[in-house]
């Protein structure tokens, strides 16, 4: 990674830990009650060692009222304001994770589908899920905590300091001390492990569905003990960088604990002489001394803030990384700078393709080059060539989910001027394999058409020769398994083609449909595909493989090199 990109993925990082933070407005309530909640346990613990103290020399009643008021005031008030606080700043940090996950999801449509192959599955999940939701200890774990403790640690200091000013200054000198030797071993012993959790839960995810997605391939061919044990090694490595971070959590709060007893040591130092002199009374002796304790319960939560900082910062690197602000190069995105065309027309549209290059993002070699063809209202085109030659990048950048260089016309207006949505609503692509929802066939076949009738589901099945299956099968409400698993690679294809007409796309393109069909029956297959297209729809056909002769009328071959030809096709 070059260096100005890593520069770039700080910047967006830092950009995704302000978006993560709730602005002062909205996260002020949540601080303020939750510096009250601190300030009331320091409060509660100093009374109750005044009144303690005070009602062991045996006062008139009187003189304990107002402290006995005190403690319950501020033991209600802890809890009070304590739950004000959850209350306040969960609230604040959940809405604006909402915001989070906005603008996530708003920097990730015009990466699909062309720029996601940049991240594997499982580090995308982890950044959409895990790295997304370890941003709400921002405000929660790591600007609270510092913010209370800091408060809370000034007024501690400064109430002491009337009391007993080398005792303040001994307290002050602790917390500094425990803070800075305490985030040194948190640093030493847990920054590393902090930094890695994120990538480390990332690779469990990746070889998890690695796993479960092959399955059947990886037991088919004795392989599924070798990815258990690739899970196995990912889980530990997790595991090591999690006990290694609670390592260093509980080394800082060893710190913590010696300089909170070291604190109280110097109070009682500073005080006992005072004492002795009569400047410090018993109870103000007693308050001096286990006020440090109060405020060190308090101030724990530092160091671990600082660690929690590390892991949410390394999260926003993350999935600065993955879903970046700014679209890489490569990646169509509809300019707003230019004005949108308009087609001349409303009905099959002519498609003229000049000296068309497309290059995937992120790859310096060229996957398609040098294709030139005009394709009239109608038309039926075949391209082929040998695997790696680029067809299913045609496919791709037809439909603008790869960018391209050279010409594009769609009734004379380059695409790169017309928004995505009006391209794919023109040229529908059919893809090698299709996607089915494990749902019911009528389900999968409405999100083509929201509003479409059974009628008209049954009429689209039956023009690509499934009205027979379908009935066979108890009807629409037939499902169709996971990934489509209860159907044939020849159904869905015909059920992925269905729903391109039920849309009703001018412009058809069938990527591979026989891919996984057998051979005897793809020919079959092709003929039904192109006759349920229709006479007046442009279709595009990419196949590897010998179609029947007599359906298309020209035939584009793509070489591995990168270039194309054209040529008539085969008469029957």
């Amino acid at each position: 990674m070059s260096r100005n990109m890593v520069g770039d993925t700080r910047a967006e990082a830092r950009g995704i830990l302000r978006l993560a933070q709730p602005r002062l407005r909205v996260a002020l309530p949540g601080i303020l009650v939750g510096i009250l909640a601190a300030f009331c346990t320091v409060a509660l613990l100093a009374t109750s060692a005044w009144l303690i103290t005070k009602a062991a020399e045996q006062p008139p009643i009187l003189f304990l009222s107002m402290a006995v008021v005190g403690v319950r005031a501020f033991a209600l008030g802890r809890a009070f304001f304590r739950y004000l606080e959850r209350l306040f700043s969960h609230d604040a940090a959940f809405r604006q994770l909402e915001i989070v996950r906005v603008e996530v999801l708003r920097r990730l449509i015009p990466l699909a589908p062309g720029g996601l192959g940049r991240a594997k599955r499982g580090s995308l999940l982890s950044a959409l899920v895990s790295d997304v939701d370890d941003l709400q200890n921002l405000p929660l774990r790591v600007v609270q905590p510092i913010v209370t403790s800091l408060g809370v640690a000034v007024v501690a200091v400064v109430g002491v300091a009337f009391l007993s000013p080398v005792a303040a200054v001994g307290l002050a000198a602790c917390l500094v001390l425990a803070f800075t030797v305490s985030a040194f071993w948190v640093t030493r012993y847990a920054a590393r492990a902090e930094r890695s959790i994120a990538p480390r839960r990332a690779a469990v995810l990746d070889a998890l569905l690695d796993y479960l997605n092959n399955l059947d391939v990886l037991t088919a061919y004795g392989a599924d003990a070798a990815a258990r044990a690739r899970i196995e090694r990912a889980d530990a490595d997790l595991t090591q960088a999690v006990v290694r971070r609670a390592g260093g959590a509980g080394i800082a709060a060893a710190t913590l604990s010696l300089f909170s007893g070291l604190a109280v040591v110097v109070a009682v130092i500073a005080g006992i002489p005072a004492f002795g002199a009569g400047t410090l009374s018993a109870p103000e002796l007693a308050v001096i001394a286990l006020v440090p304790l109060a405020v060190f319960e308090i101030v724990a939560m530092v160091p671990v803030a600082v660690g929690v900082f590390r892991q949410v910062r390394s999260s926003a690197a993350r999935i600065a990384e993955v879903v970046p602000a700014t679209v890489p190069a490569g990646i169509p995105v509809d300019d707003p700078a230019v004005v949108s065309g308009q087609r001349a027309s409303t009905g099959v549209p002519r498609i003229e393709l000049s000296d068309l290059r497309v290059r995937w993002p992120g790859r310096v070699e060229t996957a398609v080059r040098g294709v030139t063809v005009t394709l009239e209202p109608g038309d039926r085109l075949l391209v082929e060539g040998e695997s790696g030659a680029g067809k299913t990048s045609l496919a791709q950048a037809l439909v603008r989910f790869v960018d391209i260089d050279g010409g594009y016309l769609i009734d004379g207006v380059p695409a790169e001027r017309m928004p995505q949505d009006e391209v794919r609503r023109i040229v529908g692509l059919s893809e090698q394999t299709p996607y089915l929802f494990d749902e019911t066939i009528r389900q999968n076949l409405l999100f083509a058409k929201d509003d479409a009738d059974d009628a008209q589901l049954l009429d689209v099945l039956r023009r690509v020769g499934l009205d027979s299956w379908v009935a066979g099968r108890g009807g629409l409400d037939a499902r169709v398994g996971e990934r489509g698993s209860l159907v044939s690679g020849g159904q869905a294809q015909r059920i992925a083609l269905a729903r391109a007409l039920l849309h009703d796309f001018p412009v058809l393109v069938l990527d591979e449909p026989t891919a996984n069909v057998e051979a005897d029956l793809a020919d079959a297959l092709v003929r039904d595909l192109v006759a349920a297209a229709g006479n007046q729809r442009t279709v595009i056909l990419i196949s590897h493989t010998d179609v029947p002769a007599g359906l298309f009328g020209r035939r584009l071959t793509l070489r591995p090199d990168g270039d194309a030809r054209l040529s008539e096709a085969q008469r029957p």
